[in-house]
Formats: C-alpha cells, sequence, structure tokens
C-alpha cells in the first residue's frame, strides 16, 4: 500500500475545511485593507448613502461609537467641497478598516491601493461567494493542504529511517517529526471545531500563526 496515498485518504475529510480556515485566517484580514476591498466598498456605500448601516456590520459592537463619530464628522467635512470630500472620505475608509482589523486581532498598517496582490485562495473564497459555488476554491485548497501534508510527511518518513544512526541524525527525525504531527494536528483541530469557535480559533493563530505555504518551515514545541 502507498503510504501516501493512504495518509490522504485518512486525513482527506480535515483537508478542505481546515485548509479554509488556515489559509484564510491571516490573508483575509490583508485583503480587507485595500482600496477595492470589501470593507472599503461598504464604506463608501454608507457615505453615498448617508447611512452608516452599510458599514457597521465590518466593526465590534465596541467600536460602534467610534465608527459613527467618525462618520459624522466625515459627512460635515466631506459638503465643504471635492478636496475636503476626497480627505474625508480616505480618513473614514482608514477609520473602518483600522476598527475591523482591530476587531480581528490585526494590526492596521495603511490601506494598500486597489489592484493589491491578493492570496490566491481569498481571490477563490471571494469567487465562491460572488458565483454561488465553492468547487474551485475547494480544489485549490484540498491541493495546497495535500502538497503539505504529503511533503512533511515524506521529509519525516526519511528522517525516521536514519534516527538510529547517530543522536544528530535522532533529532532530525524529531525535529521532522514534530513539524509534521503538529501540521496534521491543526489541519485535524480546525477541521473539527464548530463554526462558532472559529474566532477563538483565530485569536490563538495571531499568537503561533497556522502554515501560509504548503512547503513553508514552521517551528513548534512539542
Amino acid at each position: 500500500m502507498n503510504p501516501n496515498g493512504e495518509l490522504i485518504r485518512v486525513l482527506f475529510p480535515a483537508i478542505a475545511a481546515a485548509g479554509v480556515l488556515l489559509l484564510l485566517s491571516t490573508s483575509a484580514l490583508a485583503h480587507c485593507d485595500t482600496m477595492d476591498g470589501p470593507v472599503v466598498a461598504a464604506a463608501r456605500a454608507a457615505l453615498e448613502k448617508g447611512e452608516l448601516t452599510p458599514a457597521l456590520k465590518w466593526v465590534k459592537p465596541e467600536a460602534e461609537k467610534e465608527l459613527r463619530a467618525a462618520f459624522e464628522k466625515t459627512l460635515v467635512v466631506r459638503a465643504k467641497g471635492p478636496e475636503a470630500k476626497e480627505l474625508a472620505d480616505r480618513w473614514f475608509f482608514e477609520t473602518l478598516v483600522r476598527l475591523h482589523r482591530a476587531g480581528e486581532g490585526a494590526p492596521f498598517e495603511g490601506l494598500k491601493p486597489a489592484g493589491a496582490e491578493v492570496e490566491p485562495a481569498v481571490a477563490a473564497a471571494d469567487q465562491a461567494l460572488e458565483t454561488g459555488k465553492a468547487d474551485r476554491l475547494v480544489k485549490e485548497l484540498t491541493e495546497t493542504v495535500a502538497k503539505g501534508l504529503r511533503e512533511r510527511f515524506a521529509k519525516a518518513l526519511a528522517a525516521r529511517k536514519r534516527a538510529e544512526e547517530s543522536v544528530e541524525a535522532g533529532r532530525e527525525y524529531v525535529a521532522a517529526y514534530v513539524e509534521f504531527v503538529h501540521y496534521a494536528e491543526r489541519l485535524h483541530q480546525d477541521a473539527s471545531t464548530a463554526a462558532h469557535h472559529h474566532e477563538a480559533a483565530a485569536e490563538g493563530a495571531h499568537q503561533e500563526p497556522a502554515p501560509k505555504e504548503a512547503g513553508g518551515a514552521e517551528k513548534h514545541h512539542h
């Protein structure tokens, strides 16, 4: 039996769901700070309507008071002319994005221009929502996470065969083992966690970031 194939068969139920959580937990935050991202789009809609409601969903309840105050100031300033409108709008965009990212536990590092590069997983997630079909997203994430599992598994298996040759070889095996097991463990935990528990998982991810690339090295304490 092919050990790689058996590994993927056993862990496959976790791959698609966990891939979304692992790969989007940080990149989705970055996507929200672009001028053509969904947060700024909501800010534009609120300003056009003169009604804050479209933007409120992007902030936590505790940030609503600050956002409302910023919105009222923006409406006053933007009525003073084209240049004032441009500056006021930009300030409101930044305020909304800053408050949104703070609610997600992420720092605000300024607005990125429209057309800024977006993570493939984020682009696929956006497309899934726009089309109502998640096939492309599931396929892309499944392939990425499966690649990560196979690479870590192969590295740990090869190191295991040499583990008794020397202390150094044994330590190389332990390092590869820890990396592989923790990667698989995180996939399974995220895949088996209910959706309403994801916020807590995301907070933990800021402290110990989930792997962003299938082949990227990680450091864990086993």
